[in-house]
């Protein structure tokens, strides 16, 4: 297995993921997580995509019409914030990336919404299903996103929710901090 942060997010999340699961990519980017979790849900499954910018969409759109994915996705340009309005059904699999769109403006980031995001994900969280977040900070993105994160996550009642983070020790420049939020049934 390569140790990138991608990579190994997957290898976890695909141990959860069913044929005919919903799951949801709160930050579609580039597709590369939506396109893994339309493969693990099969043909009966469904996986809801949000990015606030028509590029991440378009991309994501591109990358699954090339994998014949895209009947299995719902692409939603709008703010994570706003999934609960989107998504009826409980979700067994939720993958965030905060930070930017690799190749994007940096300055459009997940800031603003990341506590509110978290919350909705929390609300649609199917009991045995696990929440995926990969909190990039540092030069860029700052690092008040990802002390927030970590304190609220802190909060999360511990008979409800184990909450697993992860991180690279042995890497230097703030790399990637992986976090797992699984419902105990």
């Amino acid at each position: 297995m390569n140790f990138q942060i991608t990579e190994y997010c997957h290898h976890i999340l695909e141990e959860y993921i069913e044929e005919g699961d919903i799951c949801i990519d709160a930050t579609a980017g580039n597709g590369g997580d939506t396109e893994f979790l339309c493969q693990k849900v099969g043909e009966t499954g469904n996986v809801y995509a949000f990015d606030v910018q028509e590029m991440a969409i378009a991309h994501t759109r591109e990358r699954l019409e090339k994998a014949n994915l895209s009947a299995r996705a719902k692409l939603i340009q709008d703010g994570h914030e706003k999934m609960q309005t989107y998504v009826k059904e409980e979700a067994k699999v939720i993958i965030f990336n905060f930070g930017y769109l690799p190749g994007g403006d940096h300055k459009i980031a997940t800031r603003a919404a990341s506590l509110t995001a978290i919350e909705s994900a929390l609300n649609l969280l199917k009991k045995g299903g696990i929440i995926n977040l990969c909190i990039y900070s540092g030069g860029d993105t700052g690092y008040e996103e990802k002390e927030a994160i970590l304190n609220y996550l802190k909060t999360l009642d511990s008979k409800k929710w184990l909450v697993i983070v992860n991180s690279y020790f042995n890497r230097k420049n703030d790399p990637p901090l992986p976090v797992f939020i699984y419902r105990l049934k």
